[in-house]
Formats: C-alpha cells, structure tokens, sequence
C-alpha cells in the first residue's frame, strides 16, 4: 500500500491521541479481573481433596464458570447500540458476591453457583473494556488490546501463585480475603466509568468516520468472504483454546501424578507458564499493526505445534517447564491479532466481536474442561496431552485468510 506524508502526518497523529493513562487503566482492572478467575482454576487441587471430588467434577465447576460467557456477545451487541459507562464495576460486583459464596461453600452445588457468580462479572466485563481499549487506541489497535490483554494474562499468572502463598496452606475460607480486593478493583473501575461517560459525548459521530476511513480493506470483500474468515477465525481461537484449557486447568494434575511434585510446588509451575502467556500476549498486537496480523497468527498457533507434539514424552520436569513456557509464550500472542483482524472485518461492532471472540473463547474452554476431565478419569491424566498435542495443527487453514492491510 502507497504511503506519502499526510499519511505519515496523519499516523502521527493517530499515535499521539492514544490515551496510554486509559489503556493502563484497562490493563490493571484486566489483571484484578483475571486474578480473581484463576482462583477458580487455583484452588481445583484444593477443592478436589477436602470435598472428595473427582475430575469429571472439576470439569463440569470449569465448564459452569465459562459457560456464563454465552453472554458476552450478547453483552457486546447490547452495548454497541447502548453504551453503558459504568457496567465494569457493575460486573465486578457479582465476582465480589461469588468469591465470598466460594469461600465458604460446603458442597458441590454450592461451589457451581458461586463460580457462576464469578463467570456472569467477567462476561460482562470483558466486550466493554474491549471496546473502551479500542476507543482509547487512538488507532493503534494492536497495542491497545495486547496491553488490555497483557493484564489479564498476568492477572491469571497470579491467581496460582496467590493461592499457594494464602489459599493452599490456611484452607478454602482464606479465599474471602480476596473480597478486599475485589472491592478496591470496583473503586479502581469507577474513574474508568468517568473518562467513558465523557468520551462518549463527543466520539459517537467521529468513531463512525473513523472506522470507515481506517477499515478500508473489509470493503473489498463479500459478505461471504466476511463470513468465512470469521468462521476460520473462530475455528483457530478453538484450537488455541482447547490446547490451553489442558494446561490451565489440568497441569497441576499432570506434574503431580508424573513427577510427583507438591500441591504447593505445581501451583508455582503453573504461575511459570501462565506468565509466559502475559509475556507472550503483549507481543502479538503491536507486531501485527506493523507486518499484518495474518503472519502473527501463523506462526503463534502452527509454529506451536512442534513443541506440543513433543510435551508427551518428555520425562523431565524442568523440560516440561521449558516446554509449556514456550508453547505459552508462542500461542498468547495470537489472540490480540485474532481479536483486531476480526474487528477489521467488521468495523463498527467492536463490542460484539469482543463479546463473540471472548464468548466463543470461554465457551470452547468450558466444554474443553469437562470433556479433558472426563478424558482424564478414563484414560488417565497423561491421555489429555496426548490427544491435545495435535490441536495447534489447525493453524493451517490461516492460509485461507484473505491479507488484510488497514492505514
């Protein structure tokens, strides 16, 4: 694509209107969000050894957490057409109600319905912050959702180490204590609420102009090509996803049976890989607003593949460190781009792509969990990774993506 100075003056421009202090923001309340989910996954050993549960069980506590994300799209169409400023510490709300129900729970019941709790404020978190990054990118959009993504990610890195420091060793009811928090992530939220309602006023007609002007390639495709690559998209968050529940959910449960390690000590290689993935997550969205999305999207799901393959049999445990960082590390970096190629595609409905990418995301993680622990009581937890190993072999049909290039 020609470039010439009032392009360049014009990206300048672009850059200098990004508001970092927002996106910052976004990235803190991300990671506040995100901490609080991965105690869900955390405290799985814990939860599975004082109430006797099985893996079939741990699975389906999974599969109710994520299958609240049926909502996010729903949430991003709604808010759209209906912006609502202040819905983040709205839904912070309902995970504050859910840690405190999962801290005391007795019982399996009670525990699906305090992480049903728990799922329902992050589907609605997740499409309105996405959009609030968008419009705070000031047209760097790839920056923009990595930072966005990049607190998440290091939010759920955190969950495991915090429940080894305060959850593993004093008991279940220690998870109140996370409450504090929740409730300063709401106060942290408000400001937030604040910078939106104000934008809202004065971008409505600018935004519109400026997605047509900046989104110019989606308008030389079909509305089947659109439909296509959208379906192609999905299908490559699919395989990312299911390879990613096994070892968020499941890893704790393989370095203990394989190598014999601690609850303590497998929560702590579960924080290694899951920083790995916050590490790799800010590298995929500036990346892509320079080369294109579509070759960070290659090489962070196929380019995988060779060391998932190989994860099965190795017989080390700082091998299989080494390994699922950077199998974590290579796959976080393609969701950014997944995520802002499919907005190119549709300009205009960046909440309901970030409702529908996100919601697709938890709702494949969710089934994905209570199959893999159903896989796990059957065939033991070994079988997951074996059968997981192939999925980032889908990659390759993002050779049927159409190269899409935006100013």
């Amino acid at each position: 694509m020609n470039t010439n100075i009032k392009d360049e003056d014009q990206n300048r421009h672009t850059k200098q209107r990004t508001t970092y202090l927002i996106l910052w923001a976004l990235c803190i309340s991300h990671l506040f969000n995100d901490t609080f989910q991965s105690l869900i996954a955390a405290s799985y050993p814990l939860l599975k050894q004082s109430l006797l549960l099985s893996f079939t069980q741990i699975g389906l506590i999974a599969t109710t957490f994520q299958a609240l994300s049926i909502f996010q799209p729903i949430v991003g169409w709604y808010t759209d057409k209906h912006p609502h400023p202040y819905s983040l510490p709205i839904g912070m709300s309902s995970t504050l109600v859910g840690i405190i129900l999962l801290s005391q729970a007795w019982n399996f019941p009670l525990i699906l319905v305090s992480v049903a709790l728990i799922g329902f404020g992050s589907a609605v978190f997740h499409p309105e912050s996405s959009r609030i990054a968008y419009i705070a990118s000031g047209g760097q959009f790839g920056l923009a959702q990595s930072l966005f993504q990049v607190g998440g990610n290091a939010g759920s890195s955190l969950g495991p180490l915090l429940a080894v420091i305060l959850i593993a060793p004093y008991g279940q009811k220690n998870i109140a204590w996370f409450g504090i928090a929740v409730f300063c992530a709401i106060l942290f939220m408000i400001p937030i609420g604040h910078w939106y309602a104000g934008k809202l006023k004065q971008i409505k007609q600018p935004e519109k102009k400026e997605q047509k002007n900046s989104n110019t390639a989606h308008l030389q495709l079909s509305k089947y090509n659109v439909i296509v690559s959208i379906a192609i998209l999905l299908l490559l968050v699919f395989s990312k996803n299911v390879y990613t529940v096994s070892l968020t959910n499941f890893y704790t449960f393989y370095l203990i049976e394989k190598f014999n390690v601690s609850v303590q000590y497998s929560q702590f290689y579960l924080f290694i890989f899951l920083f790995s993935v916050a590490a790799g997550t800010i590298v995929g969205g500036p990346i892509g607003d320079k080369i294109g999305r579509k070759y960070v999207i290659w090489v962070s799901i196929l380019g995988a593949a060779p060391f998932t393959l190989l994860l099965p049999y190795v017989d080390s445990l700082w091998g299989t460190c080494l390994l699922t960082v950077i199998i974590g590390a290579v796959m976080a970096s393609s969701f950014p781009a997944i995520l802002i190629y499919a907005q190119e595609l549709v300009p205009g409905r960046v909440g309901t792509i970030a409702g529908l990418f996100f919601g697709f995301s938890f709702g494949v993680g969710g089934i994905a969990s209570a199959f893999l622990g159903g896989l796990a009581d059957h065939g033991g937890i070994e079988s997951v990774y074996d059968i997981c190993s192939f999925m980032p072999l889908l990659g390759i049909i993002t050779w049927f993506l159409p190269n899409i290039r935006t100013k």
